[in-house]
């Protein structure tokens, strides 16, 4: 399979780069940044991003994309031109940019996941489980990431906070706490606190805390490197290859754990 991957010269796409050497099935055809130098590879050469179109009009190939929103939607055009599909890890996207993307996936099959990690997409399937089990109970979501992330919440933050307030039949826009400060700040019901913490360099920690009275029950997702993200994309990208139909898919599509949804 042939993989071009945007944002090479990132955390992410170097974690990609290393986990693709790993397996023989993988032909890395392009390497994009906007910083075009090469960092920490070997044998591999970061191109501009603005190459992405003339690497894949020649080569069948699926795109992996962990840039940031603009530069997406942009790589999103091309691949939509070339009829490849397209691998998105991005987070931060505004919800008229997600209409945006659903539009787009009616002509490429696209993987679109705030979290590639397998342990991590088995966390919000029990998220999901755990919130209409136990409704009267109170949700409140704490994410750790390292001192040099852009955006806050993160991107898995905000997906577990989806799921919570869907399952609560509430809209998040309506329930979303982010930070508390100040005086009479009673918790209201449904409501589902949301804090972020930055420091040094943790990749990324999510805990997710259901409390009631007399007991509390935490689910925590830790991840030590980045290794599972890199190694859910090129999950997901293997699976794209294969995928005949247009859509918008999510890493539990890739992972075949929807069936978890006949829990009740």
């Amino acid at each position: 399979m042939n993989i071009v991957i945007c944002g090479a010269a990132g955390k992410m796409g170097q974690a990609i780069i290393s986990v693709s050497k790993l397996d023989s099935d993988i032909n890395i055809v392009g390497a994009l940044d906007r910083e075009h130098k090469a960092i920490n590879t070997k044998n591999i050469t970061i191109l501009p991003i603005d190459k992405l179109e003339t690497i894949i009009c020649t080569t069948r190939s699926v795109i992996i994309d962990f840039t940031n929103p603009q530069c997406t939607l942009n790589n999103i055009k091309i691949a939509k031109k070339y009829d490849t599909p397209i691998v998105i890890g991005t987070t931060g996207f505004s919800e008229h940019e997600k209409k945006y993307i659903l539009e787009v996936a009616k002509y490429i099959p696209i993987v679109l996941s705030p979290n590639m990690s397998i342990g991590m997409n088995i966390v919000f399937k029990l998220v999901e489980i755990m919130t209409r089990k136990l409704l009267d109970y109170n949700i409140e979501i704490v994410e750790l990431h390292h001192n040099s992330k852009k955006d806050a919440p993160s991107g898995t933050a905000n997906q577990i906070a989806d799921i919570i307030s869907s399952n609560l039949g509430e809209n998040i826009n309506d329930v979303a706490i982010y930070g508390r400060h100040g005086t009479n700040l009673n918790r209201k019901k449904n409501e589902i606190g949301i804090f972020s913490i930055r420091a040094g360099d943790i990749v990324g920690d999510h805990t997710i805390y259901f409390t009631g009275i007399g007991e509390r029950l935490e689910l925590t997702h830790r991840a030590h490197s980045r290794y599972p993200f890199a190694m859910g994309a090129l999950k997901a990208a293997k699976w794209l290859s294969n995928k005949k139909s247009h859509g918008l898919y999510s890493m539990a599509d890739v992972l075949d754990i929807n069936d978890l949804n006949h829990i009740k």
